[in-house]
């Protein structure tokens, strides 16, 4: 039976979008397959799915096909996430959110978005502390299914499960987490937190150098 189940939301995977965002309540598209295929999440959750990935679902369930639910999200075109180099401070919170690894940057240096690897999760959009991070339309006119592909799908996907191995506990680095605690040391939140100060005062410095 547990075998079952977990074919079955093998299958309903297969037939979301892959783009990783969490708006359906859940930390990754898996998460929210194996609560659809346990009776616990409804069909109408996906907003990158949209009426097209409610209607496989709902073929796939035997569920009838529902609209949208609003409250996690609204069918839109695909956005893509685009850096202001000229204010990014290196922080790299961005590049531990980002779910496919689409951002590359190092720290200190500014970051810049790979388009082809951009899913539009927007999980970046919250964690930059200087927000240099913006939201162009990349399919205008077309949205769920007719502006996504199964070949975005299944290479977004596989860029996902790589970055799960870097982070196996989720987007905070594993060096982070196994690391004991040291006493009298400051913790990662405040290393953090002492990281972006720092950064945030060079951009200042700098926007202020421009000005004079």
């Amino acid at each position: 039976m547990v075998q079952a189940s977990e074919s079955f939301a093998s299958r309903i995977n297969d037939s979301l979008p892959q783009t990783q965002c969490t708006r359906c309540g859940y930390p990754d598209c898996m998460g929210y397959a194996t609560a659809i295929a346990e009776g616990g999440a409804g069909i109408n959750q996906c907003p990158p799915g949209g009426e097209e990935g409610i209607a496989r679902l709902s073929r796939l369930t035997g569920r009838p096909a529902l609209a949208l639910d609003p409250k996690f999200g609204m069918e839109t075109p695909r956005v893509m996430a685009v850096i202001d180099e000229a204010w990014c401070i290196g922080c790299t919170l961005c590049l531990d959110a980002c779910p496919t690894d689409a951002i590359l940057g190092i720290h200190k240096r500014m970051h810049t978005v790979i388009e082809v690897h951009c899913t539009g999760c927007e999980l970046c959009i919250p964690v930059c502390p200087v927000d240099c991070i913006a939201l162009e339309v990349e399919t205008p006119g077309y949205t769920g299914w007719d502006a996504w592909s199964p070949l975005q799908a299944t290479a977004a996907r596989r860029r996902y499960e790589l970055h799960k191995a870097r982070h196996p506990h989720g987007n905070q680095p594993a060096t982070e987490v196994a690391q004991e605690p040291v006493e009298g040391a400051p913790d990662a939140g405040e290393r953090k937190r002492s990281v972006v100060e720092a950064a945030l005062a060079r951009a200042r410095a700098t926007a202020f150098a421009r000005k004079a």
